[in-house]
């Protein structure tokens, strides 16, 4: 997993993170903090989509945050499978939930 924090991303909408992204980028998925992520109790966080179906997205808990990545990253889970997982909200609150 790598961090960017860079206030230059300010007000950029996740399309244009999306075209920044080369399609050789080494991981499948990112994760965004973005205006909803910050302005909601449970800062839920979005999780787009890289390869599968480039710009695919979804919400989750920041805690959960680690299964996703540890999923994906093994190929032990599909990135629909999470995007398919997730409640009325559109949030992924937990493999136990699945």
């Amino acid at each position: 997993m790598e961090f960017l924090d860079d206030h230059e991303n300010n007000g950029v909408t996740v399309e244009q993170l999306i075209e920044m992204v080369s399609e050789d980028y080494p991981h499948s998925f990112m994760v965004v903090a973005d205006d909803v992520s910050i302005s909601q109790s449970d800062h839920p966080l979005l999780i787009v989509d890289l390869l599968e179906v480039r710009g695919r997205r979804f919400r989750s808990l920041p805690a959960q945050v680690p299964s996703v990545e540890n999923n994906l990253s093994i190929g032990n889970m599909g990135f629909e499978e999470f995007a398919n997982a997730v409640d009325e909200g559109g949030v992924f609150r937990g493999l136990s939930n699945m």
